[in-house]
C-alpha cells in the first residue's frame, strides 16, 4: 500500500454529488472516478461518493443516461463536501429548495465545489460573493454581467476558501487531483493521474482554453497579440490603425497579415468576435436588446441587427424571442 502523507483516516472524507439535471457527464465522471482510483490506490475507503439530486430519485445527463440518486436533499455532516454537477440549460434549471438548501448548508460550513456551469447556481444563490470562481468559457460573458459581485477567472479551477469551481470538462479531475495531493500526498496524486492516462495535472494558474497561435492555428505573435487586444476590447472596440500602431505594423500591413492567415480582414474578424459575444448575451442572459448591443461596441441598435442579420440570418429581437425588449 502506497504510504499516505496523513496515514490512513479514521473516517472516508464523503463527496455528495448534487446533480442538476442535464448535468455533463463528462465532469461528474472524471471526478467521481478520480475518487475512486484513488481508494483503489491506497488499498482503503479514503473518499466515500454519494449521489444526490433535488426529488432524491435520479437524474438525466445531458448525453441522455439517466443515473440512479442514494438521497434528496437532506442534511448534510459538516465535514462533507457537495460537489454541484452542472451543464445545459442552468439558468433555466433554478429551484427555490435547491438554493435553500445550499445556503443552509453554506452557513454551517460545509465546503461546495461548483463543476461546469454549476458555478451559475452557486452564485444565484449568492455563495460566490466576494470570491474568486470561474466558469465555463461558453458562459463567461453572461456570468460576469449578472454576477457583478464575483471575481471571475479563466482559470481551469478556482480553490477560493471552502468554495470551489471549474471550468467544466476534464478541468474537475485536475480539483480532485488537488484535493487527493493536499488530503494524502502528491505520490498518491499522481499514481490516480497514470492510472487515468493523465498525463499533465493542471494547478489553478492554468487557464482554460487553448493558446490564440494554437486556436487560430497561426503562430504569428503580431498576429496574436492583435486578436488578444480584440478579444479583450468588446465594449469599446479599437480601430485597425491603432491595433496596427499598438504592435508596430502600418494598416495595411495588418490587413495582408490577417488576409493571409485568416482569410478576412481585421475590421471583418473583429466584428465577428462582437456579434459572437452578442450571440452569447442574448441566449444566456436575460439582458435587453440594446444593453446588448452596448456590451459589444455597437451605439446604434438599427446597425447592430443589420449586422447580426447578416451573420446569423436573423435578428436578435427573433434570435431572443418573446424576451426581445429594449
Amino acid at each position: 500500500m502506497i504510504p499516505l502523507l496523513n496515514g490512513k483516516p479514521e473516517q472516508p472524507r464523503r463527496f455528495v454529488f448534487v446533480l442538476l439535471d442535464q448535468f455533463t457527464l463528462l465532469s461528474f465522471s472524471g471526478a467521481i472516478d478520480a475518487l475512486r482510483i484513488a481508494n483503489r490506490m491506497a488499498e482503503c475507503d479514503l473518499y466515500e461518493m454519494v449521489l444526490a439530486g433535488i426529488d432524491g430519485e435520479s437524474s438525466t445527463c445531458s448525453a441522455g443516461a439517466r443515473i440512479s440518486l442514494d438521497m434528496g436533499l437532506g442534511e448534510l455532516n459538516r465535514d462533507d463536501t457537495i460537489v454541484l454537477c452542472g451543464g445545459q440549460y442552468v439558468d433555466e434549471i433554478v429551484d427555490k429548495r435547491l438554493l435553500n438548501w445550499l445556503r443552509r448548508e453554506a452557513r454551517r460550513g460545509v465546503t461546495i465545489a461548483a463543476l461546469c456551469t454549476a458555478g451559475y447556481t452557486l452564485a444565484l444563490a449568492g455563495l460566490l460573493d466576494g470570491k474568486r470562481a470561474t466558469i465555463h468559457w461558453e458562459n463567461h460573458d453572461s456570468f460576469s454581467e449578472e454576477f457583478e459581485k464575483v471575481t471571475l477567472t479563466k482559470s481551469v479551477f478556482v480553490i477560493d476558501g471552502n468554495r470551489m469551481t471549474t471550468a467544466g470538462g476534464t478541468a474537475s479531475v485536475d480539483l480532485i487531483l488537488t484535493l487527493i495531493a493536499t488530503d494524502h500526498g502528491q505520490d498518491l496524486a499522481n499514481m490516480v493521474a497514470d492510472q487515468m492516462i493523465y498525463s499533465n495535472i493542471r494547478t489553478g494558474q492554468d487557464t482554460q482554453r487553448l493558446s490564440i497561435p494554437t486556436r487560430i492555428g497561426v503562430r504569428h505573435p503580431k498576429l496574436a497579440e492583435v486578436i488578444r487586444m480584440m478579444e479583450q476590447n468588446i465594449e469599446e472596440p479599437i480601430s485597425p490603425s491603432v491595433l496596427a500602431a499598438d504592435v508596430h505594423m502600418s494598416t495595411r500591413q495588418l490587413e495582408r497579415l490577417f488576409s493571409r492567415y485568416l482569410g478576412r480582414s481585421p475590421k471583418r474578424y473583429y466584428m465577428e468576435l462582437r456579434l459572437q459575444k452578442a450571440r452569447n448575451l442574448l441566449m444566456q442572459t436575460e439582458m435587453s436588446v440594446i444593453n446588448v448591443a452596448l456590451a459589444c461596441g455597437f451605439s446604434s441598435p438599427s446597425h447592430f441587427s443589420k449586422c447580426y442579420r447578416s451573420q446569423y440570418a436573423t435578428t436578435p429581437y427573433r434570435e431572443r424571442g418573446a424576451q426581445a425588449n429594449y
